[in-house]
């Protein structure tokens, strides 16, 4: 297996998993457990940042003779990670939201 091939499969299992904890911590902000819902938010964050390194070796060979053939599997990398960027804002909002609610006895 291609070196860029083992970057973008590292891209998407640490995307991946940043989604799986984002996802479960609004789950867990739903259901009152805000330490928890913290908690997963943290371990989304390092699980994005652990993709985000990846994707910066990737871009720091540009401008290199070792520098990147943009192909399928690259730009599938690409696209998760920005979905997880996605996911982490709406995820950190949805937290807030059901913190809110429930300080204000509604939920």
């Amino acid at each position: 297996m291609k070196e860029l091939e083992k970057e973008s499969f590292a891209i998407i299992a640490h995307t991946g998993e940043a989604r799986s904890a984002y996802q479960e911590a609004v789950r867990a902000a739903k259901s009152g457990d805000f330490e928890a819902a913290e908690k997963l938010l943290k371990e989304g964050e390092e699980a994005l940042l652990a993709g985000h390194i990846v994707h910066g070796k990737i871009l720091a060979r540009e401008g290199t003779p070792e520098r990147a053939v943009v192909d399928l599997l690259l730009v599938h990398a690409e696209d998760q990670l920005m979905n997880a960027e996605t996911f982490r804002f709406m995820a950190r909002e949805m937290v807030e939201i059901h913190q809110k609610l429930a300080g204000e006895g509604k939920l």
